[in-house]
């Protein structure tokens, strides 16, 4: 039996096909919990891993913001981040969640954010350039427009959700 796991404004059908969560239907059936967390892992690694095209008309730089959430392995990552890879990946989707429904960056900053020092920098990363930065997190950065905000992105430091100031 196929069943469907929303998370966010995303949804997964169980047996590997994404599904909009604006599509019609029943219920989803109920999972069991650990079925439910892997199918949400998943759907997450797959948002988190999608492939960014490079604007060719992106500029030289931009300023950034973001929310890193790390887990053990992760590079950089120190103690006490002891979260598995799947649970970081629900916990950057809690924090674009938050975002999206109207939260202050800067407090979803304090509250997610595992950067040493990202809370009384804001989670500012400042000006950067594409090479001072991880291919993925460069790729979604770039992308957005002025006071928009990432879905989640992963590299080798964790998942982030980027918001580009300027």
């Amino acid at each position: 039996m196929k069943k469907l796991i929303v998370i966010g404004s995303f949804a997964v059908l169980t047996g590997g096909a994404i599904a909009s969560s604006n599509c019609g239907g029943g219920a989803p059936s109920p999972a069991s919990p650990a079925s439910s967390a892997n199918a949400a892992a998943s759907a997450c690694f797959a948002l988190a891993g999608a492939q960014r095209p490079k604007n060719p008309n992106e500029p030289g730089k931009v300023s950034v913001r973001h929310v890193l959430v790390q887990y053990t392995g992760s590079k950089n990552a120190r103690p006490p981040v002891s979260r598995t890879r799947d649970e970081a990946c629900l916990r950057a989707l809690q924090a674009r969640d938050e975002i999206r429904g109207g939260a202050d960056f800067v407090e979803v900053v304090k509250k997610y954010s595992d950067e040493p020092g990202a809370a009384s920098r804001s989670g500012s990363l400042g000006a950067v350039e594409r090479k001072d930065v991880a291919p993925p997190f460069a790729d979604a950065a770039f992308e957005l427009k002025p006071k928009e905000f990432s879905d989640v992105v992963e590299t080798d430091f964790g998942f982030h959700v980027i918001m580009r100031v300027e």
